[in-house]
C-alpha cells in the first residue's frame, strides 16, 4: 500500500507540487515568525539584565516591596562575607554591591528629583554591556567625585560631560547632606523612564553622603541566563532564615513578563491562522486530486478492494506528502532564518525606550518541532474529508467517471 501511495504521489506531479507548496509556505512562516518573536524576548531580557537588574538581586526581606520609599531601613550591614559565600556558588560570575538613595540634583539653575545608585564602577562596567554610553565615558574606580547621568536627566538639566553638579540628599537621621560631582558620562538603557531620573556615583561616595557603611542589594551576575531559576532556588535555600530574599530578573522586571505574555497570545493566533490556511489549501488541492480519480477508485472497489482500503490509500498518500513538505519547510525555514540573521532586521525603539536594535531570526528547537507538527497534522486532517466522501460514492457511480 505504501509503494502504491508513493507511485500515486509521483504520478500526479502538479497536484502534489501545489500541496507541497502550501505546506512549505506554512511551515516556513511559522519558523520565521516564531524565531523573530523569540529574538525579541531574548534581546529585551539581556538588555534588562546587563543594563539594570543583573540576573539576581539579594536584599533584606521586604525591600523589593517597600524599600523604594525608605531604602535606609533595609540595609545589609556586613555585605563582604555574604558576597564571598555567593561567589562560591557554581554558575556565579560576579557579585556587585549597590546602595540606593533619592534626592535632588542641582546644576546651578534648577533642581530635579533623582533616584541614585552607589555602585562599584569596575564591576558595573563588566555587567553593563547593555548600557550604551552616549557621551563621555563609564564611571571608573579612580573617579571619586564622578557621576554618570541618564540621557533624559542630562537633557532636562542641560548637562554634558565635564559639568559640575550638586547632589543633595537626606541622611537616615534626617539631616541634609550635599556634595559636588563632575559628570563623566551620559548613559542610555532600554528604559526611557529610568534614564530620565537615574544617576550613578561611586559606592564610597554614596556611603559618605548617607553616613552609612551598608548596602541595599547584592546584584548577582551569572555565566548563563538559562541557569537563573535553579541558582536562585539554591541561593534561597542557603539563605533561609537570614532575613534575606532572592529575586530573579523576571520578578524585578514585571513588564517583561507582560510583554512575553502579549506576544505569546499574538503568536498563538498566528499559528491558528497559518494552520487554517494550510488546512484549506491542502483540502482544496486534495479534493481536486481525489475527484479527478473517482473512476480509478471505482475500479479498485470493483476489483474487490473495500472502500476502507481506498480511504487508507488516500490518507497514506497525504502522509507522504506531509512528511516531505514539512521536512522541506523546516530546511528552507532554517536556511532563510540564517540568511536573514546574517543581514539583520533594523528595528525602531520599542514603547518606553529610545534604543533601536537589530533583530534576527533565532532557530529554536521547540518552534521547529511545532511548525513541523502543524504542517504534518494539517495535511493529514485535510485528507480525511475528501477521502470519506469517496467512500460514500457507490461503485457504479464511481465507474461512470471513467467513461
Amino acid at each position: 500500500m505504501w509503494k502504491l501511495a508513493l507511485r500515486n504521489v509521483l504520478r500526479h506531479k502538479a497536484r502534489t507540487a501545489m500541496t507541497l507548496l502550501a505546506i512549505v509556505a506554512g511551515v516556513v512562516g511559522l519558523i520565521l515568525s516564531g524565531g523573530f518573536v523569540h529574538d525579541i524576548f531574548s534581546q529585551l531580557g539581556e538588555a534588562l539584565i546587563h543594563s539594570q537588574s543583573g540576573h539576581l538581586q539579594i536584599a533584606r526581606t521586604g525591600y523589593f516591596e517597600a524599600g523604594a520609599r525608605s531604602p535606609e531601613k533595609f540595609l545589609i550591614g556586613e555585605p563582604e562575607p555574604l558576597r564571598k559565600k555567593i561567589m562560591a556558588s557554581p554558575g556565579v560570575e560576579d557579585v556587585l554591591e549597590r546602595l540606593f538613595f533619592s534626592g535632588l540634583l542641582n546644576n546651578g539653575r534648577a533642581d530635579l528629583p533623582i533616584i541614585g545608585e552607589g555602585v562599584e564602577p569596575d564591576r558595573e562596567a563588566r555587567l553593563g554591556s547593555g548600557m550604551r554610553i552616549q557621551a563621555g565615558q563609564r564611571l571608573r574606580q579612580v573617579d571619586e567625585h564622578g557621576m554618570m547621568l541618564g540621557q533624559g536627566l542630562a537633557h532636562a538639566l542641560r548637562l554634558a560631560p565635564g559639568d559640575w553638579v550638586t547632589l543633595v540628599i537626606n541622611t537616615p537621621e534626617g539631616a541634609l547632606n550635599s556634595q559636588e560631582f563632575q559628570v563623566v558620562g551620559l548613559f542610555q538603557t532600554f528604559s526611557k523612564d529610568y534614564d530620565a531620573h537615574a544617576v550613578r556615583i561611586p559606592l564610597a561616595a554614596a556611603r559618605d553622603l548617607l553616613a552609612s557603611g551598608g548596602i541595599n542589594t547584592l546584584v548577582v551576575s551569572l555565566k548563563r541566563t538559562e541557569d537563573t531559576l535553579p541558582i536562585a532556588m539554591a541561593l534561597s535555600a542557603s539563605l533561609s532564615g537570614t532575613g534575606l530574599e532572592v529575586n530573579t530578573w523576571l520578578q524585578l522586571n514585571d513588564f517583561y513578563a507582560k510583554t512575553v505574555k502579549m506576544y505569546d497570545i499574538q503568536f498563538g493566533v498566528l499559528r491558528i491562522i497559518i494552520l487554517l490556511m494550510v488546512l484549506l489549501s491542502v483540502v482544496n488541492s486534495v479534493n481536486m486530486s481525489v475527484f479527478e480519480r473517482v473512476g480509478e477508485f471505482g475500479t479498485m472497489m470493483a476489483l474487490g478492494n473495500r472502500s476502507r482500503r481506498v480511504v487508507e490509500l488516500i490518507i497514506k498518500e497525504n502522509i507522504l506528502i506531509a512528511l516531505v513538505g514539512a521536512t522541506a519547510g523546516v530546511l528552507l525555514g532554517v536556511i532563510l532564518a540564517l540568511l536573514i540573521s546574517a543581514i539583520g532586521i533594523p528595528m525602531p525603539p520599542p514603547p518606553n525606550a529610545d534604543l533601536s536594535y537589530v533583530a534576527r531570526i533565532r532557530i529554536v528547537p521547540s518552534v521547529l518541532a511545532g511548525a513541523y507538527a502543524i504542517g504534518v497534522v494539517a495535511t493529514i486532517l485535510a485528507a480525511f474529508i475528501p477521502a470519506l466522501r469517496v467512500r460514500r460514492i457507490p461503485i457504479v457511480d464511481a465507474l461512470r467517471q471513467s467513461i
